[in-house]
């Protein structure tokens, strides 16, 4: 299992599937290449000083690194997204909500994929073009 460590992984990963978890939310994103299981953290700076998110941080490498690969999909990259609610929620009780987040069927969201028509801000379906503007 390696690290995810650039930018751009993240970002790719952020476009995947997801499930939610109290004291984080699990994304993935299936790989066209036949390397190893990739695995990145990260804390945004709302969940607090850096200590706190170095803590969280810790506490959810702590948890991969006790999780049966077994359960994880091969060829497969994973970010976990740290809560606040993992520095105050049971160790054994965040393991078997990784445990779940690994086996049940992600929510998958397709950002920026939306291939409908444009309908405009604020409009409806259907409604009428906005006026001052030259139909082509």
């Amino acid at each position: 299992m390696d690290r995810l460590r650039q930018r751009a992984d993240f970002l790719a990963v952020a476009n995947g599937a997801r499930a939610n978890s109290p004291a984080f939310v699990l994304q993935s994103r299936p790989r066209d290449d036949s390397g190893p299981i990739r695995i990145g953290f990260t804390v945004t700076k709302k969940n607090g000083n850096a200590p706190a998110r170095n803590r969280i941080r810790r506490r959810l490498r702590e948890l991969v690194k006790r999780l049966d690969p077994v359960s994880m999909q091969p060829h497969h990259d994973y970010v976990l997204v740290g809560r606040r609610d993992a520095l105050s929620r049971p160790f054994a009780a965040m393991l078997d909500d990784l445990r779940i987040a690994f086996t049940k069927p992600a929510r998958h969201t397709a950002r920026g994929s939306h291939k409908g028509p444009s309908t405009g801000r604020g409009q409806k379906p259907g409604a009428a073009a906005p006026a001052g503007r030259k139909p082509d």
